[in-house]
């Protein structure tokens, strides 16, 4: 899907169910206005400081990339309500937006959602099955991120598939603490982006606020992850991410789904309970 007012994708698939535009979301989100019925976003969290952590055994550090790098939390804010903005922009009337989130960034995130008057609905919590140890021993080991949920109008219904829900959970409403690992070595064979989110935590996202034929947005679309995920679900994606590094991985990763499509569908838990059920 393409809006009249924009210039033509940097890719679209064959099968027109993924799109990327390679850009700046604050240029692009207001070209696509009231045409998404879900965003996922994962902004910058501005957590690289120069510091250590742990993976796969090894020191590392926690730098992401100069996009993640920030130290006045007013510059923090203002880059916060510019893209939530335009974002609000870009969403129906019934649309909602999920945010991934620390400490670092979620205050920021849910005061300025407050301030441009989105309804939050639920902060989940991704409880990590394998969070890296805590390298400094001077806190608590970091297990936990937040995904605020909030739509975009307090007069109008969104999407919420309360009874899918259920019956992912074994027929109890389902809570607002989720587990799920990082992510697996099988998705991340064409590369990886440093904050990479699992795509069985984005599957059952997306399960939860959208429809067969809703439109998924990702303002930082990093590798993809919720095109694919939207895309393993049927979902229509357009994705938009600035740097040509991720615009290739995205793009890698869209031609492998093609490819094994059903492989993948098969390592997802919730697809594979609604396939046994026949909802999928």
């Amino acid at each position: 899907m393409t809006s009249p007012h924009t210039k033509p994708s940097t890719f679209e698939s064959k099968d027109k169910q993924f799109s990327l535009y390679q850009g700046d979301c604050n240029e692009l989100l207001p070209q696509f206005k009231g045409c998404f019925d879900l965003l996922f976003a994962d902004p910058p969290y501005f957590l690289s400081n120069d510091g250590l952590s742990i993976q796969s055994g090894r020191i590392v550090s926690v730098n992401k990339g100069e996009w993640d790098k920030e130290e006045n939390i007013s510059d923090i804010d203002e880059f916060n309500t510019q893209w939530i903005q335009n974002a609000k922009l870009a969403l129906k009337d019934t649309g909602s937006l999920l945010i991934s989130g620390t400490y670092h960034n979620i205050f920021s995130l849910g005061r300025v959602l407050q301030k441009l008057d989105f309804k939050i609905l639920n902060i989940i919590t991704w409880q990590k099955t394998n969070p890296p140890p805590n390298f400094s021993c001077r806190y608590l080991t970091h297990s936990t991120e937040q995904i605020i949920w909030a739509r975009k109008s307090a007069k109008h219904k969104h999407i919420f598939n309360y009874e899918l829900l259920k019956r992912l959970n074994d027929n109890k409403q389902m809570r607002d603490v989720w587990a799920f690992p990082a992510i697996a070595p099988w998705e991340k064979t064409n590369g990886k982006h440093p904050t990479q989110k699992p795509l069985a935590l984005l599957v059952r996202l997306l399960l939860m606020t959208s429809e067969a034929n809703s439109l998924i947005g990702d303002p930082f679309s990093g590798s993809a992850s919720t095109g694919i995920a939207a895309n393993l679900l049927g979902r229509k994606f357009i994705g938009f991410e600035k740097e040509n590094e991720y615009i290739k991985i995205s793009v890698a990763r869209k031609l492998e789904l093609e490819k094994n499509i059903q492989m993948m569908k098969n390592k997802i838990n919730d697809i594979k309970i609604l396939q046994n059920l026949g909802l999928f």
